[in-house]
Parts: C-alpha cells; structure tokens; sequence
C-alpha cells in the first residue's frame, strides 16, 4: 500500500512539475492571483532526522548519529488573500522511509537503539506570505508537531518493540507558484525540535513524558490545487 502511494505521489510532483515549467510563461503575462480558499497537496522531499546539541553521541563511530530517507504524505489548508499579503492555517500527514542501519559493535545511545524507523507525523499552524510576484508567493510557517519513531531494541535474549511519540514544534519558509487559477507548486524547508516523548506500548498503554532532544530538517516539494 505504502509503496503504491509513493509512486502515485512521485508521479504527481513530476507532473506537477513539467506542468510548471509548461505554463510559467502564461501565467507571467496574466493579473494577480487570488491565494485565497481551501488547498489540497500531495507531498514529497527529503527528511533527515538526528540527535539535538543536547543529545549528540560521539562516543561510538559504529552509532547512526542521523537517519534520512523518502517523505512522502498530504497536506491540507486554507488562506485569505489580503492584496499583498496571505495569510493561512494548515496541516499535513506525512510519512517517511529513514531508517537506521545498525550494525554489530554499535551501542545502545542516540540512533543506535536496535533499530529506529520514521512513522507518521501530524503537523498543524500557521503560515503568513507576501506576493513577490502577481503568480509568486513567498512565506515563512510554524506550528506543532508530533511525529511516532518505531523502535526495535534487542539485548541478544529479548526483543523490544515500541513506538515513541514525540510532541515538539516546526518553522520553515518556502514559495508557492500559482500555475494556473486553481492549480499551484511549491518548494519548501522546515525544520522541526521534538523536546518530549512518551512509549506507548499499545493497547492505550503509554509511559510518563520523558524529555528528549530531536532535530528534524525536510527539504520538500509539492502540487496541489486549491476550491
């Protein structure tokens, strides 16, 4: 199933994108465009996750200190058009494929905990953009975030699989390209800090809150339209 939408959502960005290039001497000759109404967007990028300054392990060179891999998810939004100035609230469901490799001699600190796999991450805020050009929007964006780790840890005679969940906040800064009057492309960097995390061992079981030192940073792109 994940790797059914993966290539759907690659095929969209590649669209996406030569749909862009196709129209962008169109859309330079047109008036400005309204930014405004709810949006709907396919997400793909790069993701890379490591350990926070407070948490950076130096110690084995066997250790994982980041893992980085495919993103790939939605995004959902609504803007007002002010003139020059947009304004919005926005949330996405996202997904990723980093992973570590943990190889024979690695200890238990940082990304060498067995095996750490990205799951799902929920993201919800706010964006503020100014109109560069009449089709060009250029914006900056912060809000929540709580992304899952899925961890798997042996000690040679037992296995531990548990999910942690990690709340923390994002900022980032992109610029959207308005194709056409419903369509759009957009190029994105965020960067996220996760500081507190709970196991939750299913079956509604979780842990106390624990503090944690996460950095995250995405370079994505994504096509989309907007009603």
């Amino acid at each position: 199933m994940i790797g059914v939408l993966m290539k759907k959502l690659i095929s969209m960005a590649a669209a996406g994108t030569a749909a862009a290039i196709v129209a962008m001497p169109a859309a330079a000759q047109s008036g400005d465009y309204d930014f405004s109404g709810p949006r709907v967007e396919a997400i793909i990028g790069y993701d890379i996750s490591n350990a926070g300054s407070d948490s950076d392990n130096d110690l084995n060179d066997m250790d994982d200190e980041s893992i980085d891999g495919l993103l790939y998810g939605v995004g959902l939004g609504y803007d007002v058009d002010m003139g020059g100035v947009v304004l919005g609230l926005e949330g996405e469901y996202t997904d990723s494929t980093a992973k570590t490799e943990y190889s024979d001699g690695g200890d238990f600190e940082g990304f060498g905990l067995g095996r750490v796999d990205t799951g799902r991450d929920l993201y919800i805020g706010a964006r503020v953009g100014a109109k560069v050009a009449p089709d060009v929007l250029a914006y900056v964006k912060g809000g929540y975030t709580n992304a899952r780790y899925n961890v798997l840890a042996r000690d040679g005679e037992t296995e531990l699989k548990d999910n942690i969940d990690t709340d923390g906040f994002r900022l980032g800064a992109g610029v959207e390209y308005a194709m056409s009057e419903n369509t759009f492309a957009k190029f994105e960097y965020r960067y996220s800090n996760y500081g507190e995390a709970e196991f939750d061992y299913g079956n509604d079981i979780e842990s106390d809150r624990f503090d944690i030192d996460t950095d995250r940073h995405q370079i994505v792109g994504s096509v989309g339209m907007r009603f």
